[in-house]
């Protein structure tokens, strides 16, 4: 499995988007909900350390980050990722090029190559391996609202392996 930092969301934007998954599971398409949490992935790799959670503490003083979920998207080609773009703000691009900083130290075996500062794609996922013939419905449940705005109101690390999170300094 893989480890992750990760920006979350206040209790109305996170709201929003599981009534975009509750939509999206009673469509028969594979959504996120239950099993995950809204969020928007800074870095990932193989591992992150939980040395790296003390490092990152302080930056929780930057929170919350008022945010917005715009544009539906899909990721790959067949079968592919559904999400909401996570629309980058000079704030939001900074903070994760100080998370992918700080954190390069402690990701093994190296971070993945998306989640590097210029290549990262800010979104939260809704659904994944979305079939093809089923697009057209996703993306018209995903789409709406057209527009949500809300907070990142801080950060946690997400253990893959154990399939826990633990909130990074005083992060929600």
């Amino acid at each position: 499995m893989v480890h992750s930092v990760e920006l979350v969301v206040d209790p109305d934007t996170e709201a929003t988007v599981r009534r975009i998954w509750d939509a999206l599971r009673d469509a028969d398409i594979p959504s996120q909900a239950p099993a995950s949490r809204p969020h928007a992935t800074l870095v990932v790799a193989q591992r992150i350390d939980a040395q790296a959670d003390a490092v990152l503490a302080h930056l929780a003083d930057r929170f919350p980050v008022r945010c917005c979920l715009g544009a539906t998207l899909i990721f790959g080609r067949s079968a592919g990722v559904l999400a909401r773009l996570l629309v980058p703000t000079d704030e939001l691009l900074e903070i994760q090029a100080d998370v992918y900083r700080l954190c390069l130290p402690f990701m093994d075996p190296a971070p993945m190559p998306h989640a590097e500062p210029g290549n990262w794609t800010p979104h939260v996922t809704l659904a994944r391996r979305v079939a093809p013939a089923r697009l057209a419905t996703a993306v018209r449940i995903a789409g709406r609202p057209s527009e949500i705005t809300g907070q990142v109101i801080g950060l946690r690390h997400w253990d893959g392996d154990k399939r826990i999170e633990h909130a990074i300094g005083n992060s929600a």
